[in-house]
């Protein structure tokens, strides 16, 4: 897959890095002579130019790309790189880091965002997350608010336990897509049993996590 990154920072350096050791096909833009350092991660293609300019995207090749990632550490940067890769070169897949999350409204399709990942959200997820057992997390919010990955650690007194995956009475548009036990992945099957200490990771719509909650809690 062909991927830009507009922004060379230390984020979208390290999310090229990744996505090379991945296999991909990766394009890296960057408009300052500072952090322009094709040296620094062979088998890269750097382009020294500004992502915000259409005719350095079309010299670029932005058309030939699946996906683009703009993560400058500018949010509108990242919104014009992203409503030009979307309205002008038709890129598939569009995602945007959100420095500060009281832009988070403007990243939706309207500005081409096809995923938006709040960086100082997701650290205080994260958090929550470590400190908050048995209550429900959203760690990301997907296809423009119309669903969310949340996440839940069943407490040490979980009515849930020794319950089969088949027998959770989940809500309409909630689907339950991983269980975490301990160093394992578990991809759910009916019949799998669920344990207190289980990381619960949810897909579901937002009206739906009140109704997560009561199930997990076995209300």
């Amino acid at each position: 897959m062909r991927i830009a990154i507009a922004g060379a920072g230390a984020v979208g350096h390290s999310i090229a890095s990744e996505l090379l050791d991945g296999g991909h096909e990766v394009m890296l833009i960057e408009r300052s002579t500072e952090n322009y350092r094709p040296k620094s991660i062979p088998g890269i293609e750097w382009v020294l130019a500004d992502a915000c300019e259409l005719a350095s995207l079309e010299e670029a090749g932005l058309q030939s790309c699946d996906v683009v990632i703009a993560a400058t550490g500018d949010d509108k940067v990242n919104l014009v790189v992203a409503l030009l890769a979307k309205t002008e070169f038709a890129v598939r897949r569009v995602v945007a880091r959100v420095n500060d999350p009281r832009n988070e409204w403007l990243f939706t399709d309207a500005w081409g965002v096809d995923v938006a990942v709040s960086t100082p959200r997701m650290l205080a997820a994260m958090v929550e997350e470590a400190v908050n057992v048995g209550d429900l997390v959203r760690l990301m919010t997907l296809r423009q608010g119309q669903a969310n990955l949340v996440e839940i650690t069943l407490p040490p007194d979980t009515p849930l336990a020794g319950h089969r995956v088949r027998d959770l009475e989940l809500p309409p548009d909630a689907a339950l897509v991983t269980i975490l036990r301990g160093g394992r992945v578990i991809v759910p099957q009916p019949d799998d049993p669920v344990e207190a200490g289980d990381e619960m990771l949810f897909v579901a719509a937002a009206e739906m996590e009140q109704r997560i909650r009561e199930v997990v809690h076995g209300r």
